[in-house]
């Protein structure tokens, strides 16, 4: 059973609704009960990072989710500032993140892009993929994801690197530790490639 988190931020009717079209059994939890017998878990994120950590600080979810991933190993997958979440902190704000990843969020430098200067990063991309082929079976490469985004994670360490994509720059775009992973596009606005990656995600 696939578990969506309810903390009042993200596109969880989207990502419901293609486990609805993939026939994939789901659950939406916004209690810690309702966390207990997770098998997977979706951490979804979208707005800024210190109103997305301030509602799932607020959420009474921070604690069971942090020991069903750090502790029961259960797998996790993070999409956008559920990515960010994961990391150390982020320019974005001043609350702390998870820590679940060692890494900052930072945003896009202007100067140092060369040939996309616009932000935020909006439409489709492509990605390189180092780690975790399991996730991408069956994506077209070439086609990749849909990003809508102003930041991204940086100091990672090389092995947390699952991921990278160009804009104008090369930038991490997802990012894995044994049970961790995440996304920094949105599978649930990519079509046929996100429904591909959310039902590996299933299988993990």
């Amino acid at each position: 059973m696939i578990t969506i988190i309810d903390y009042g931020s993200g596109n969880i009717n989207a990502i419901s609704n293609i486990y609805d079209i993939l026939k994939i059994p789901y659950m939406i939890a916004s209690t810690p009960k309702q966390l207990e017998n997770s098998e997977r878990i979706i951490l979804p994120g979208v707005g800024s990072f210190d109103h997305c950590m301030d509602k799932l600080n607020r959420s009474g979810l921070k604690e069971i989710l942090t020991k069903k991933v750090m502790i029961d190993k259960v797998p996790i997958l993070g999409i956008c500032i559920g990515l960010h979440l994961m990391a150390e902190k982020s320019e974005e704000g001043k609350l702390l993140g998870l820590g679940w990843i060692k890494g900052v969020v930072k945003k896009f430098d202007k100067n140092i892009i060369r040939h996309k200067p616009k932000m935020p990063h909006m439409g489709w991309n492509s990605v390189k993929i180092i780690n975790r082929l399991d996730l991408f079976k069956g994506v077209n490469l070439d086609k990749g994801f849909y990003f809508i985004h102003s930041y991204f994670i940086d100091n990672l360490n090389k092995e947390n690197i699952m991921t990278t994509t160009n804009y104008g720059n090369t930038f991490v775009s997802g990012i894995h530790s044994s049970n961790i992973l995440a996304v920094q596009f949105h599978p649930e606005k990519s079509h046929s490639n996100g429904m591909k990656l959310l039902k590996n995600f299933s299988k993990i």
